[in-house]
């Protein structure tokens, strides 16, 4: 996926808006009031390039379908976890990803239960090579 990055013109220029709490070469953050605000004109029946447009964030600088899949994942965000979750940062848990498994702090029992299953997981996956490899020589 071909990402855009922004130039430090670009950047000098957002964080020039109300809107934008941080911003880098990779990554705008937007703040908790425009969010919730976007939302609600979204529902009102704007659509999210005019909510952007409004808020001086043109397609051009801040990417032509960021407005849409913004507006599609705090909506998402304010829907099932709360408008309070748009108050942190939660990049990853906004997707639903749970990030590296907690493997401090659990008992030995607990350990051995998580340890077996990777043994079990890792034995059906290089018999399934194992598998494959063998079709591929036929």
């Amino acid at each position: 996926m071909n990402k855009k990055h922004l130039t430090k013109e670009q950047v000098a220029e957002l964080l020039t808006k109300d809107c934008i709490v941080k911003c880098s070469p990779k990554s705008i953050s937007y703040s908790k009031d425009f969010k919730l605000l976007a939302i609600r004109q979204y529902d009102e029946g704007m659509t999210a390039s005019q909510i952007f447009n409004e808020a001086g964030l043109r397609p051009e600088l801040v990417g032509e379908y960021r407005a849409q899949e913004c507006l599609r994942l705090w909506r998402r965000i304010a829907k099932t976890r709360g408008a309070d979750m748009l108050i942190t940062e939660n990049r990853g848990l906004a997707r639903g990803n749970k990030g590296r498994p907690r493997i401090k702090g659990l008992t030995d029992a607990e350990q051995i239960k998580r340890l077996k299953i990777e043994v079990a997981y890792l034995k059906a996956k290089n018999d399934f090579l194992v598998k494959l490899r063998a079709k591929k020589k036929s």
